[in-house]
């Protein structure tokens, strides 16, 4: 009876003044609010079973009665459930700030479900899936779009706030989740005659090794998902040795793989490269694991040389060259 009152409770909701993609850059006394707890209830009406997300809702959009109904059909479709693209564990983050101003049973019965959804997704080996249960390349360990690194910094953060729903259980499975995945990102650096460089941005689930995701992303090394681990790394508290090796040799990789002097413009709505001296640093979202040099791909799964040789809805539809590392570095020089 309450699963059906929140529901119809929900169905009476305008579009909410503030977005989703808002919803986390609010001032804190705001998740107190009566819109905030509405829009948690929005959130909690997608979530399946099993305990996950699907990617890419807009939960601050009107909800009618034929969505309502088939949403609620939905609830027992556990294959979108994802942490693709911030799924999963932005909906447990947003509903955390909402508990923290202001508990309740729903929401903590939501936050526990979704908690295990993460313990329970992850590899023995201390990998997480894009999706658990999928099949294909979702299966892989998926640092791609800041997957399993977005988890275990939710996970990391969630267990030191002194603010918490968790019961002592989940904080020690919480902390073993978590070295295991630390551990996990260290066997997966790729290494260059024994020398720690960068990651794939998804890696084979049984061999750790470098892995083929959708036909355009191959076995590689990803400039842009490797910024991502490597800030993670540079938050650890005391890191060990081989965390400090780990980050030095992804550090090397990025000085020595940097491009200087180009621009990437649009013109006519079509992605092109130009010269420019005074442009800041860029880095190929992929790198050929032989050479090291730039690849990229269209959807025929053929790997070129440059952006300008594959088919436009490709080469403007994906982010092939990343500045995300220039922060890396600039951090890493501030803290030296």
């Amino acid at each position: 009876m309450k699963v059906i009152a929140l529901l119809l409770s929900t169905l009476c909701l305008l579009d909410a003044k503030v977005s989703w993609k808002s919803a986390l850059n609010q001032k804190l006394n705001w998740y107190g609010s009566p819109e905030a707890r509405e829009l948690a209830k929005k959130v909690m009406l997608y979530q399946r079973d099993n305990g996950g997300w699907p990617k890419n809702q807009d939960f601050s959009r009107k909800i009618d009665t034929a969505d309502l109904k088939e949403l609620t059909q939905q609830r027992s479709n556990l294959k979108d459930t994802t942490i693709d693209n911030g799924a999963t564990y932005t909906p447990l983050k947003y509903l955390t700030r909402v508990w923290q101003a202001q508990a309740s049973p729903e929401l903590e019965a939501s936050l526990h479900r979704g908690i295990a959804f993460l313990l329970r997704s992850q590899y023995n080996n201390g990998g997480w899936p894009q999706r658990p249960h999928s099949s294909g390349y979702g299966l892989h360990i998926t640092y791609n779009d800041g997957a399993m690194i977005g988890v275990m910094s939710f996970l990391r953060d969630l267990e030191k706030d002194p603010i918490t729903f968790l019961r002592e259980d989940e904080k020690s499975l919480i902390m073993n989740a978590l070295n295991l995945g630390l551990n996990c990102i260290l066997q997966t650096q790729i290494h260059i005659h024994r020398k720690p460089t960068v990651w794939c941005a998804q890696h084979d689930a049984k061999t750790l090794l470098p892995a083929q995701a959708r036909s355009y992303e191959h076995p590689s090394f990803s400039g842009a998902e490797s910024a991502g681990i490597v800030k993670y790394l540079m938050e650890i508290q005391e890191p060990s040795n081989e965390v400090l090796e780990s980050i030095s040799g992804a550090i090397t990789w990025f000085r020595e793989k940097q491009i200087n002097g180009i621009r990437i413009i649009k013109k006519d709505g079509d992605k092109t490269i130009v010269q420019d001296d005074n442009a800041p640093p860029l880095w190929p979202r992929f790198s050929d694991l032989q050479t090291g040099k730039p690849i990229f791909s269209g959807r025929d799964g053929i790997i070129k040389s440059s952006i300008t040789e594959i088919e436009a809805e490709r080469r403007n539809g994906y982010a092939w060259y990343v500045g995300n590392p220039r922060s890396i570095l600039n951090d890493h020089d501030h803290d030296r």
